[in-house]
């Protein structure tokens, strides 16, 4: 997985004031928790433009003072009014124990149904996966080639090396449904066989 560095510094005075102080000067409050202690900091709000603004997902090293902490984005706040960034909680990993995450899927090939007509729908752009940092891909490929009309691709039908997938088993990553032209091709299909086999019919017994 990719990594992206993140530039803090530990916070002295945790106080209200403090924190506005913070806000009011476009830096956003931070937390890492997972590690041998809880560190408070902050860091630029423009510093986080390039992993919240984003489909992908990194592995982020925290730069504290000169100590790099590789982290995952655990959680982030946002202002319900201006929208602007106001808190993240990361959470630190170990390269021997397993972390929780989500990751974007990514779809290759195209589906024999959209061929037909059918219209592709990726139902869950990302999934929740469990693993070793090491292990954890920048995305989940996901061949769609042999996916018919009315088909899906749920979770329980795939597998990735070395992580698990912890959504529902019977959740639906992506599916392919019948349009109405689809849906007319079928049913002028079926029409016009019957057609053909009743005149047959009419034929062999005269």
């Amino acid at each position: 997985m990719q990594t992206i560095e993140i530039n803090g510094t530990k916070r002295t005075d945790l106080g209200k004031k403090a924190t506005k102080q913070l806000r009011n000067e476009a830096n956003v409050p931070c937390v890492i928790y997972g590690g041998d202690e809880v560190i408070h900091l902050f860091a630029p709000a423009k510093e986080f433009n390039k992993i919240i603004f984003t489909p992908n997902v990194y592995i982020l090293n925290v730069n504290v003072e000169g100590k790099i902490l590789p982290c995952i984005l655990q959680d982030t706040q946002f202002h319900p009014v201006s929208g602007d960034l106001i808190h993240v909680d990361f959470l630190q990993i170990k390269e021997d124990k397993a972390v929780n995450i989500e990751i974007p899927v990514e779809i290759s090939g195209l589906a024999k149904g959209v061929r037909e007509g059918g219209k592709l729908l990726l139902e869950k752009r990302k999934l929740k996966v469990r693993g070793l940092s090491k292990n954890l891909p920048d995305t989940l490929k996901i061949d769609i080639s042999d996916l018919g009309l009315g088909d899906t691709i749920q979770v329980g039908g795939l597998s990735f090396d070395n992580i698990e997938l912890t959504n529902a088993k019977n959740a639906v990553v992506v599916a392919v449904r019948l349009t109405r032209a689809a849906r007319a091709a079928q049913d002028g299909g079926e029409t016009s066989g019957a057609s053909t086999e009743e005149a047959s019919t009419e034929e062999a017994s005269e």
